[in-house]
């Protein structure tokens, strides 16, 4: 099955159910403009309605950038109040992935700079390739990043490596990134699609429903705090409990043989 964006490739993998979402804008270094936000809005929310896909790839196209930053010329012909409107608009296409109950990884091929390094930070893991670079350069132009950068740079790195990021504008290599936690996996160029497959496979291969759930509790202690993700853990936890995979997951492990698990 393939959609057809403008700005994106949206292919998805029938016998994996791993769908591919490229950013492809190569003559841009697929910065986003308020068309490719939409799409991948439009992308995201066809992905999660859509119960052949099971797990989601998303990259750039090319080997210079996984997206290079925003479109600064359509940024500089906002006014205030509309660059509140396109922030909130971003911010709100971003939660989307982050808050999708099939795993989302990003394969950062390039360039993650500004909103592109705030697209892969809402995925829920993030494998760079070796020439990756990943900062939030919006100082320079008299900005600040709009699409969640303030938030997810502090989950991911801690206060202290966020703010010199965020406030020198200061580019971090992938193997930095690696150190500080931005980046879950270094590989090759060559290897990195096939890396990310590989780990969204080995994911695939877990219990759905659990999957979706760990990824909303998780979520609910960054967005409502502490207790509150303690009860939706444990609220979770007894969902859980009433699956069917709970039962075969349980089966399987006491038969010694592998779980097949169906989803629901």
């Amino acid at each position: 099955m393939t959609a057809s964006f403008d700005n994106l490739l949206y292919d998805l993998d029938a016998a994996t159910g791993i769908l591919t979402i490229t950013v492809n804008r190569p003559t841009k270094l697929n910065a986003l403009n308020a068309a490719t936000i939409g799409e991948l809005g439009e992308a995201i929310e066809q992905a999660r309605a859509d119960n052949a896909v099971r797990g989601i790839l998303l990259t750039g196209s090319g080997e210079k950038a996984f997206v290079a930053g925003a479109d600064i010329a359509e940024l500089a012909a906002l006014s205030g109040p509309g660059a509140q409107e396109a922030s909130a608009r971003g911010q709100a296409v971003f939660q989307r992935y982050e808050t999708s109950p099939k795993p989302v990884v990003a394969a950062v091929n390039g360039f993650a700079l500004g909103g592109g390094c705030e697209l892969a930070m809402a995925c829920h893991l993030r494998v760079a390739s070796e020439n990756a670079r990943f900062g939030q350069p919006e100082v320079n132009l008299g900005l600040l990043p709009g699409y969640g950068g303030t938030q997810r740079l502090v989950q991911l790195v801690g206060k202290g490596k966020a703010l010199e990021l965020l406030l020198t504008a200061d580019q971090v290599k992938a193997d930095e990134a690696l150190r500080l936690g931005l980046a879950n996996h270094v590989v090759p160029q060559a290897e990195l699609l096939d890396f990310c497959k590989n780990l969204l496979l080995k994911i695939l291969n877990k219990a759905p429903v659990a999957v979706g759930l760990t990824i909303a509790c998780v979520n609910t202690y960054f967005t409502e705090g502490g207790d509150a993700g303690y009860t939706a853990e444990a609220k979770a936890f007894g969902t859980a409990f009433g699956t069917a995979d709970f039962k075969e997951g349980t089966a399987a492990f006491l038969e010694k043989r592998p779980a097949v698990f169906k989803g629901n």
